[in-house]
């Protein structure tokens, strides 16, 4: 059951009424149930996965792309494919390879002899979503095709600038690195992904009425539940979500004791803190809440921050990883106390 209460201390403060839009328990009910129609969908493809599956919806409503990591055959890709079928949009599917070009991903100028002029020819990232498949087994180069698009929603192409559609959505997948035929992301394109996410083995049970439905069991058959308009809209209630202002100093200080992690780098960048914030309002509503509290920022932290933190060399070497650094913020940094509603 969906928490619909307006009485946590941290979502009546006395300046609320200097919130331009506030949104009521009905507009968050209906975006939870909304939210879990989609979830259970594609629950029926991606089975076992739920967890993965509501944190992949939370990015796609809080306007970011997805990143998921895990060894070949584990569901990387159906889970791409299924979110993709379960929103009525125009998707399109790139396979990266080494001897992929980044033309091949954004598209080229042509010469029409016939119109004596230039043209140009859309790639396939002229998508609302667009599955970059295996993405760390292309080059660096054709990698960075997708740096400006994921940003700004736009692709520049012989010096003329091509909005793609909106809602955009880049979800990609790619193998460890560890692996042969990979090549690392680099960090400011890793830094563009909100959320990385891995998909695990499923559990026996699972894995066992995987086998039973092999072949009933397809995002092809799955029918669309919401459209890309509905996207939108969920997506623009998500920033009217209250967020408090001992909040606000809870989420900069644990970005901060990332940045100060004396077996850190780089820390969490002021990108990174803006995604975990949009991700947080989007999984209040999906909970049926108006407001965020602590506890939706400790549910994301790791999928939002971890991959963002740069580790020192020696920490790496000892195989610390990011998930342990956020880890150690969350011990250091205090939760705020709930203040007076007077």
């Amino acid at each position: 059951m969906h928490d619909t209460s307006q009485t946590h201390p941290l979502q009546v403060p006395r300046r609320i009424q200097q919130q331009p839009v506030q949104l009521g328990a009905a507009q968050a009910e209906q975006f939870a149930a909304t939210f879990d129609a989609l979830a259970a969908a594609v629950d029926t493809v991606v089975l076992g996965k739920q967890e993965v599956v509501r944190l992949a919806l939370t990015a796609m409503f809080a306007q970011g792309h997805i990143l998921l990591e895990d060894v070949p055959g584990t569901g990387k890709t159906t889970l791409a494919r299924t979110i993709a079928a379960a929103v009525s949009g125009q998707w399109r599917r790139i396979q990266f390879t080494p001897d992929l070009l980044p033309s091949d991903v954004s598209g080229v100028t042509i010469f029409n002899q016939a119109s004596g002029a230039f043209e140009f020819h859309p790639g396939p990232v002229f998508a609302n979503i667009v599955i970059a498949d295996e993405i760390n087994r292309a080059s660096p180069k054709t990698q960075s095709a997708l740096l400006e698009v994921m940003e700004e929603g736009r692709v520049t192409v012989d010096g003329n600038p091509h909005q793609v559609p909106q809602p955009f959505l880049v979800v990609a997948t790619q193998n460890p690195v560890e692996m042969d035929g990979t090549y690392r992301l680099p960090e400011a394109q890793l830094d563009r992904f909100l959320v990385k996410l891995s998909v695990g083995y499923p559990v026996e049970a699972a894995e066992i009425e995987v086998l039973r439905g092999t072949h009933q069991r397809s995002p092809e058959h799955l029918a669309p539940v919401i459209d890309t308009d509905t996207v939108a809209q969920m997506a623009e209630m998500a920033k009217h979500v209250y967020i408090a202002e001992p909040l606000y100093a809870y989420l900069v200080q644990l970005a901060n004791a990332t940045r100060n992690h004396p077996q850190v780098a780089v820390g969490v960048s002021p990108r990174g803190l803006i995604a975990l914030t949009r991700a947080a309002s989007v999984f209040a509503l999906s909970q049926g809440r108006t407001y965020i509290i602590p506890e939706d920022v400790k549910a994301l932290a790791g999928p939002v921050f971890a991959h963002r933190v740069q580790l020192a060399p020696d920490a790496a070497m000892r195989g610390i990883t990011g998930a342990q650094i956020v880890s150690d913020a969350f011990d250091q940094v205090p939760v705020p106390l709930p203040a007076s509603a007077a």
